[in-house]
């Protein structure tokens, strides 16, 4: 097991290597499409299209159905975010002859890991578990692009020695300890300012009554230590111009309006020989990143400006004077099976579990004879749009700006919402609907329940038996109010509670906690309850009293309570129903097991 520590230290060492904003966000790649052009994706997408990825039922799913629904789902998106821009860089790095080798792939998974403080197992695994990426992903998808552009753009991110000295000073350099007063007004500055140079030994008061920036006002307006090149150069010149105790001139950063006043200097620090080689690596490393990213954001931008991009996926006249293409770069044709190759590998897993429940969800309408009809489908949509509401002045569904709204995403489709979230839940209602019944029982006790009165209380939550008894014998010998709101300030565990001197939402029937109820309802207008135990906790309540009932008239609020109870049991039915098919199945899902086993293959395997 690795400790905490090393786990944060792994995750930001993951993030650091991830391509985090602008063109990185659609960087992430496959090795296998950086490879020679001899092999042909199509062809061996071709001989497994017949293959089986999961059995239901006995009812197989194949390889060439998962593909369809994959690229149905994914194909603008991966196309438009990954293979368009896959094909530029691979197409840089062949103009300039650059290759980046498995062999080297590994080295930098090592040098990584053992930057970080990790074995390489060790640094595989924990990647796996905190980022759900496997080792060949990792490799493929990661570290191969990121070699690539640090190649592509190696000539322009090479640390100067001037940059060297520069980060070195800022993260060993000499460093001045200050306090600031920052306010958003320049005459309230200004005038702060005076009172401040006429009696120095005051300005932590004054920070502290006046300055608006809350963290360093709670302290006497220390701010940490400024050291040279890590932020605004002016901030940096005022502080490092101070003698201690001097204030600096007001002066304007952004919106607000701030003055500092020196109060020490710490010397630099002289870091001994022997760690000046790993230090010079790590400030290097991290220039070089920092460079790469607008390097390498202002190569790929030109490659986009300077490409002859022909993008034939969704356009119906392209695609049928080019069969089998999704997008010509560069006169390098991208096929439709490389692009669906692609899919199903980023999103193969998650499309197949949704193909799977649709499986089971067909099977089951066909045996108890129902289907969905397009009726169905339209009146849960406008169903869905009121819940939300998306009303029209006349009560009807805005359907125009619901489908806007579900679809603002920009990767969802209103063919895929329908097919994905519409026609399932329709498909759930018809199973249960005959199960699905509001009695008159069901109307009074939703009427009480949302209508009714409710025990007004305050509470304390305790995590064990012991400090409970304790704090019950306290709030028994002093019966006031106030005294246990203290109690619940002390000791809840309970946020709400604890923040509020006990005081928590009123307690209503039957809201899913029977023994809280029951005995809440039981105690009278201030009146101390025994110590409940529910879960692992342990609540002491003192009544308040009661509110009044919202609704007398149950017949008032009939037709609410009715689609109110109506929706929350469809809900629960639907939610058994499903979990019930689930159970009951016999799925054999071998795109899973695959991926698996490719997941735990030997660290030295090729990534292709």
């Amino acid at each position: 097991m690795v400790s905490t520590n090393r786990q944060r230290n792994i995750r930001f060492a993951v993030g650091s290597a991830l391509p985090t904003q602008g063109f990185f966000a659609a960087l992430v790649f496959s090795a296998a499409l950086f490879c020679s052009a001899a092999v042909s994706v199509s062809s061996a997408v071709g001989q497994q299209s017949n293959s089986v990825v999961a059995v239901v039922n006995a009812d197989p799913i194949t390889r060439q159905m998962l593909s369809t629904a994959t690229l149905e789902r994914y194909g603008e998106t991966v196309l438009d975010n990954v293979i368009v821009n896959r094909q530029l860089i691979l197409q840089a790095c062949k103009d300039r002859g650059l290759e980046v080798t498995q062999a080297e792939v590994g080295q930098e998974i090592q040098r990584l890991a053992t930057k970080f403080g990790f074995s390489v197992p060790d640094y595989l695994g924990l990647l796996q578990e905190e980022r759900d990426i496997d080792p060949g992903q990792y490799g493929r998808e990661i570290v191969w692009p990121m070699l690539a552009l640090r190649k592509l753009v190696a000539d322009q991110v090479e640390p100067t020695e001037d940059e060297f000295n520069r980060a070195y000073l800022a993260q060993y350099g000499e460093a001045v300890k200050c306090r600031m007063i920052m306010v958003a007004d320049e005459q309230r500055a200004r005038e702060l300012h005076q009172q401040a140079t006429t009696t120095p030994a005051a300005f932590g008061a004054l920070a502290k009554a006046h300055s608006e920036d809350e963290v360093s006002a709670s302290v006497g307006g220390l701010i940490p230590p400024i050291r040279r090149y890590t932020g605004d150069s002016r901030l940096e010149e005022a502080a490092f111009a101070l003698a201690n105790d001097q204030i600096s001139p007001v002066m304007q950063l952004a919106d607000q309006w701030i003055f500092l006043q020196a109060v020490r200097r710490i010397p630099a620090t002289t870091p001994p020989m022997t760690a000046m080689p790993t230090i010079r690596e790590q400030i290097s490393d991290r220039i070089r990143d920092q460079k790469m990213k607008g390097a390498a954001s202002e190569l790929f931008a030109k490659l986009q400006r300077d490409a002859n991009l022909v993008k034939v996926l969704g356009n119906a006249e392209l695609m049928q004077q080019y069969p089998g293409v999704a997008a010509i770069v560069n006169n390098q044709r991208i096929s439709i099976a490389q692009l669906a190759a692609e899919c199903v590998k980023r999103h193969g897993k998650d499309v197949l579990d949704g193909e799977i429940n649709r499986k089971l969800l067909t099977q089951a309408l066909s045996k108890a004879k129902k289907t969905v009809a397009e009726a169905d489908l339209q009146a849960e949509i406008a169903r869905a749009a009121k819940s939300y509401g998306y009303i029209r002045s006349d009560g009807s569904a805005d359907l125009a700006a619901w489908t806007e709204s579900v679809t603002s995403d920009g990767d969802t489709t209103y063919d895929i919402y329908v097919k994905d979230v519409v026609w399932p839940s329709v498909a759930l209602k018809k199973l249960v609907e005959d199960r699905v019944a509001v009695t008159e029982d069901d109307m009074q006790q939703g009427f009480e329940s949302n209508f009714g009165p409710r025990v007004e209380i305050l509470a304390c939550v305790l995590s064990d038996q012991r400090t409970a008894q304790k704090v019950w014998k306290m709030a028994r010998d002093n019966p006031s109010e106030e005294f246990f709101g203290r109690l619940a300030e002390q000791y809840s565990i309970e946020p709400v509670s604890a923040s509020n001197s006990g005081k928590v939402p009123p307690i209503r029937k039957y809201s899913g906690q029977p023994t809280i109820e029951r005995q809440a309802f039981a105690l009278k207008q201030g009146e101390l309850s025994g110590i409940i135990a529910t879960g692992d906790k342990y609540i002491i309540m003192k009544c308040q009293g009661r509110t009044k009932p919202i609704v007398a008239d149950i017949e008032a609020v009939r037709s609410e309570l009715v689609r109110d109870l109506t929706e929350k049991k469809f809900a629960a039915e639907m939610a058994k129903e499903f979990d019930r098919l689930k159970d009951t199945a016999q799925v054999d899902n071998f795109f899973v097991a695959a991926k698996e086993i490719a997941s735990v293959a030997p660290s030295g395997q090729s990534t292709r």
